[in-house]
């Protein structure tokens, strides 16, 4: 199965300077690096009409051209797996991902993903960049999220994306006791010595901002709606922390539990059992990719979270000594 694309942009001061193909991938967001190099070595995609290298210059004003053919991702295998599916059209899918489902192959992780169950259930999004993921969720993050299902789709939800006109809204219980909501404008890149976390970083990180506002506060947490302005990895996670209230159950960003003093044993108990961050995509609103239609999508918040939320309105309710 392939599909045949014709792309021109023009690369401006927010662009360049910078390599070919990392030019290429901030002016085609929706195709990975890897494609994009071997479209520049193919003499598929081309700079100002001339084949060129990845690693060659490119300045304000170049003109990147793509006629391509868009091939079947062949590493990605599908996978008759359970997808809970909210909604779907030619155009694209809403999943409602549970805890524990990984997202997209990598490394560790190529088999038992939620994009080895969509190309079971959907063969076409072979085709597509990255099987049709246009953001992610963390593997320990239940909720929604939007999957391209055409390319005329995956390129109006990125552009949406991008445009911050895609509405993201999480429930979250964080540890400790918040007084009021707020917003959290800090930049995010990878941790500087473990390569596998992200943290605020004055330099070199990228744009990030968090919004926030209390629903309920316990004498411990607090049950917070959390809304993204951009889409960073492990954007809340880093910034609640950043600002001294990590969620609950993260074992990255929380570090180890203190247990609050007096508490009961349900309690206790409840705490153990909950072995994730308190994490889960509610709210999903953009724009239909070809009608333009406003379409809303909500997930009631999983048997885990609401348990946990039962426990703490009756065993650690807001009033309690804190200890």
């Amino acid at each position: 199965m392939e599909q045949h694309i014709e792309r021109s942009a023009t690369a401006d001061a927010a662009h360049t300077p910078g390599r070919l193909d990392q030019v290429a991938a901030r002016l085609f967001p929706e195709f990975s690096r890897a494609r994009l190099q071997g479209w520049i070595r193919s003499g598929q995609l081309t700079l100002n009409g001339a084949t060129a290298r990845p690693r060659d210059p490119v300045v304000c004003g170049a003109v990147l051209s793509l006629s391509a053919v868009l091939e079947e991702e062949t590493s990605w295998r599908a996978e008759d797996m359970p997808l809970a599916l909210l909604y779907e059209d030619e155009h694209f899918i809403v999943v409602d991902k549970p805890a524990g489902l990984v997202v997209h192959p990598g490394a560790g992780n190529m088999h038992g993903t939620l994009v080895n169950a969509l190309l079971h259930h959907r063969p076409q999004l072979e085709t597509l960049p990255r099987g049709g993921i246009v953001h992610r969720l963390d593997k320990d993050t239940s909720g929604l999220l939007v999957v391209a299902a055409s390319l005329t789709a995956h390129r109006s939800l990125v552009e949406q994306l991008q445009n911050k006109t895609v509405r993201r809204e999480y429930y979250a219980i964080a540890r400790g006791c918040l007084t009021g909501g707020g917003t959290v404008d800090a930049p995010i890149g990878r941790h500087p010595q473990q390569r596998t976390r992200m943290a605020v970083r004055e330099r070199g990180g990228r744009e990030a901002v968090t919004h926030y506002r209390l629903l309920e506060r316990y004498a411990h947490f607090t049950a917070l709606a959390v809304q993204l302005e951009t889409g960073r990895t492990h954007q809340i996670r880093v910034h609640l922390a950043h600002r001294g209230y990590p969620l609950l159950g993260d074992p990255v960003y929380g570090g180890r539990l203190r247990v609050p003093g007096g508490a009961s044993q349900s309690l206790l108990d409840a705490l153990d059992r909950f072995r994730r961050q308190a994490l889960h995509a509610r709210r999903l609103a953009f724009k239909h990719p070809v009608t333009g239609e406003l379409r809303e999508f909500e997930s009631p918040i999983p048997a885990d979270l609401e348990a946990l939320r039962e426990v703490l309105a009756t065993d650690d309710p807001w009033g309690t000594p804190r200890q």
